[in-house]
């Protein structure tokens, strides 16, 4: 068996990426017991999800970083979506790439990941060119969030906002009130659906049968960032009863171009 480390940059306020992702991957485990996860996070102040504190908790990267490089993970994942995706088209790569920057100089090896860039991956890996969103987010941060989506040239034809200002109360959503709040969306043009565009709002159990009551391929910002992580540890997607993009069906991705 092999110990896979995972390090995870997390909002302080976010209980759901520690939970989600681990669940996905011990799913994983039950199909392919020889590979075995560990993960290890650090975090960064954040209680509201406004455009002050989440430029506020950017702010705190290099330290989070400094934080896992001690650790010595295989892969780190920042999983804060909506503060990514916040900052304009593409910071997802300048996002990496500072964290990269530290680890190196730190002596840690790790790739690196973000839930943005993940999503947007996951979305091209699906072949989907137009795709419906649902977020927690105030009507303002879900534009952002649709805008830096469809900067990647992939169209958003319909956004559900749950309005959800507190990040403690998004984690508390239920997952399976997105198999009712899905059917207020129109997806007549949609290649695919993003059940949650946020790693802190749950929604793993209503993946797979979202995906089966709609017949199109569903996905969220935690089961993108479990398929980048997968592909940077060189592992193929494959976790059962979690959608399309981790069926086992599509090619291991490509990792990323070491440093």
């Amino acid at each position: 068996m092999t110990d896979h480390h995972v390090g995870l940059i997390v909002p302080s306020s976010n209980l759901t990426m520690e939970t989600e992702l681990p669940r996905i991957l011990r799913l994983r485990e039950s199909a392919v017991p020889e590979d075995r996860f560990v993960f290890h996070s650090s975090r960064m102040r954040m209680r509201q999800v406004t455009p002050e504190q989440l430029r506020a908790m950017n702010a705190q990267t290099e330290r989070a970083a400094l934080e896992l490089a001690d650790a010595r993970p295989d892969v780190v994942a920042t999983a804060c979506l909506v503060a990514i995706m916040a900052q304009g088209a593409g910071y997802h790569c300048t996002a990496e790439d500072e964290i990269t920057t530290v680890l190196r100089a730190q002596g840690a090896q790790a790739p690196v990941v973000s839930s943005a860039g993940a999503l947007l991956d996951g979305i091209k890996a699906l072949g989907a060119k137009r795709v419906a969103i649902i977020t927690p987010y105030m009507k303002p941060l879900t534009g952002l969030v649709a805008n830096y989506i469809e900067d990647a040239d992939i169209e958003v034809v319909d956004a559900l906002s749950l309005e959800v200002p507190d990040n403690l109360a998004v984690a508390r959503l239920d997952p399976a009130d997105l198999l009712d709040h899905w059917r207020r969306l129109d997806l007549s043009r949609a290649d695919a659906l993003v059940l949650s565009a946020c790693v802190q709002m749950p929604s793993l159990p209503s993946i797979q049968p979202a995906e089966d009551a709609i017949g199109l391929p569903v996905l969220s910002a935690a089961t993108a960032t479990a398929y980048r992580i997968l592909a940077e540890l060189g592992l193929p997607p494959q976790v059962p009863g979690a959608g399309s993009l981790l069926g086992g069906r599509l090619p291991v991705p490509a990792r990323s171009a070491p440093e």
